[in-house]
């Protein structure tokens, strides 16, 4: 469950380590309840935090949502001021063994849990399955070019360059490239809150179709 060099933009695995302590103390938690809401080893945990252990974007991903927040969270100090321009070069990218990217084009705002992310994915390359996020989670995706492969809860959909689409984030999602090209996405993620209740899931017309 580890890769080479998650990350490429100067955030050593040292630092990883201490933000995900931090988040982790910041909310009570020790190693193994951590290790346990996020479905991974405790070994695992400790290896990060202490800068041992690169993890893959799915398993950064599995931590964040165990603490309430989001990968950026967890890569970036909060901005400040009322504006803030995120040059290409000073972007936080992950990049997954398996061959694939995300690169986060939002800053961290403070008490907001937003992100913004554009991803590209190789043909043939599935990256895996992302736990739910908290309840009342939302995310709005639209394919730049290739195809993809967006499965929920298990139901598969396949979209096009051009297509979008939007789920409920609290819900199982997967993404795969089965296609011959590279497939190149934009995803903006808003996560809900524990005991956050959506009012506004959409009515059975308006969810993913085929």
């Amino acid at each position: 469950m580890t890769g080479e060099s998650v990350l490429s933009s100067g955030l050593s695995m040292a630092e990883l380590g201490q933000r995900v302590r931090a988040e982790r103390r910041a909310r009570g938690l020790s190693i193994e309840r951590l290790a346990d809401l996020a479905g991974v080893s405790r070994s695992m945990v400790s290896d990060i935090e202490r800068g041992a252990k690169t993890p893959t974007v799915l398993v950064l991903d599995r931590l964040a949502t165990a603490l309430g927040t989001s990968i950026a969270r967890l890569l970036d100090e909060p901005a400040h001021g009322a504006m803030r321009v995120l040059r290409h070069a000073e972007q936080r990218v992950l990049r997954d063994p398996s061959g694939w990217e995300r690169r986060v084009l939002s800053p961290v705002l403070g008490d907001v849990e937003f992100e913004f992310m554009r991803t590209t994915i190789g043909p043939g390359v599935d990256a895996g399955e992302f736990a739910p996020h908290a309840p009342g989670s939302r995310e709005y995706l639209a394919v730049e070019r290739g195809s993809l492969r967006l499965t929920i809860d298990g139901r598969a959909h396949t979209l096009e360059a051009g297509d979008s689409a939007y789920y409920p984030g609290d819900r199982r999602h997967a993404f795969a490239n089965d296609g011959a090209d590279t497939c190149v996405y934009y995803l903006a993620m808003e996560l809900g809150t524990p005991g956050h209740t959506n009012h506004h899931e959409p009515s059975r017309k308006g969810q993913l179709d085929d």
